[in-house]
C-alpha cells in the first residue's frame, strides 16, 4: 500500500487534541446557551455557527492572519517561544478549534436544552450545587448528545482541508495532513494512492455516524427516581 501513515497519524493526533479540547471547553459555552436567559444571547449563537456558513478558506485566512508575526497573539507568541504560530502543529490545533467548535457545541447544547427542567428544579431543591447538579443530572441525562458532538468533531478534523491548508501549510511530519495528502496525490494523477488513502479516512470516520441522536426522548430521559437518591 502507498498510504503515508505520518499523514495518517498527524491527522488521528490533530483530531483527538481538538476533540478532547473541544469537550472541555465546548461544554461551558453549551451550558450557558442552553440555560442562559441573555436577549442577546442569539448573537453568541451566530458567532459559534460561524465556521459551517464561511468558506474554510476564508476562515483559514483569518486565522493565519490573526496567528501570524504581526498580530498581538502573534507577536505574544513569538516572544514567548521564539517562533511564530502559523505552519505549526499548534497553529493548527487552534485553526481546527476554530473551524470544528459548532461541530461539537451545538450538539451539547441541544442535548443540554432537552433535559427535564423539573429534574434541574428538584436538585436545586434537595441542595445541591449548580456544579453538582450538572455533573449528577445534566451530565447524565446527556451523554448521547457528548458522543454526538465528539464524534462530529473528530470525524470533522479528520477531513479538514482548507482551513488546516491555509494555516498549517503542506509541511511534512508537521502540519501535512491526510486530505492534504490526497489533494496531492490527485495533482499528480496518482488516483489508486488517492483512492486508498480516502477509503482509509472513510473506514475511519464512518463509525462516527453512528452515534445516537441526542435529541431523541429514549436517549435523553431517565426516570426521575433513578437520579434523586444520588444527589
Amino acid at each position: 500500500m502507498t498510504i503515508d501513515w505520518q499523514a495518517f497519524r498527524l491527522t488521528l493526533q490533530l483530531a483527538v487534541t481538538v476533540s478532547a479540547v473541544l469537550l472541555v471547553i465546548g461544554l461551558p459555552i453549551a451550558y450557558w446557551i442552553a440555560f442562559s436567559r441573555w436577549r442577546w444571547k442569539f448573537l453568541v449563537e451566530a458567532v459559534v455557527a460561524l465556521p459551517i456558513v464561511l468558506p474554510p478558506t476564508v476562515l483559514g485566512f483569518y486565522i493565519l492572519v490573526a496567528l501570524g508575526p504581526h498580530s498581538p497573539l502573534g507577536r505574544w507568541w513569538i516572544a514567548l517561544t521564539g517562533h511564530t504560530l502559523a505552519f505549526t502543529f499548534s497553529g493548527l490545533v487552534i485553526g481546527s478549534i476554530l473551524y470544528s467548535l459548532p461541530f461539537a457545541v451545538q450538539p451539547f447544547a441541544a442535548s443540554f436544552a432537552g433535559v427535564d427542567r423539573k429534574l434541574i428544579a428538584a436538585s436545586a431543591t434537595l441542595g445541591a450545587s449548580p456544579l453538582r447538579t450538572f455533573f449528577r443530572v445534566i451530565a447524565p441525562l446527556s451523554v448521547p448528545g457528548l458522543i454526538t458532538g465528539a464524534a462530529l468533531s473528530f470525524a470533522h478534523t479528520m477531513g479538514e482541508f482548507g482551513v488546516v491548508l491555509m494555516v498549517g501549510g503542506n509541511i511534512p511530519g508537521v502540519t501535512r495532513t491526510v486530505s492534504i495528502d490526497i489533494f496531492d496525490r490527485v495533482q499528480a494523477s496518482d488516483y489508486a494512492a488517492a483512492n486508498e488513502t480516502a477509503l482509509l479516512l472513510l473506514a475511519r470516520s464512518e463509525p462516527s455516524t453512528q452515534s445516537k441522536n441526542p435529541l431523541s426522548p429514549r436517549n435523553c430521559h431517565r426516570p426521575v427516581e433513578e437520579l434523586l437518591p444520588t444527589l
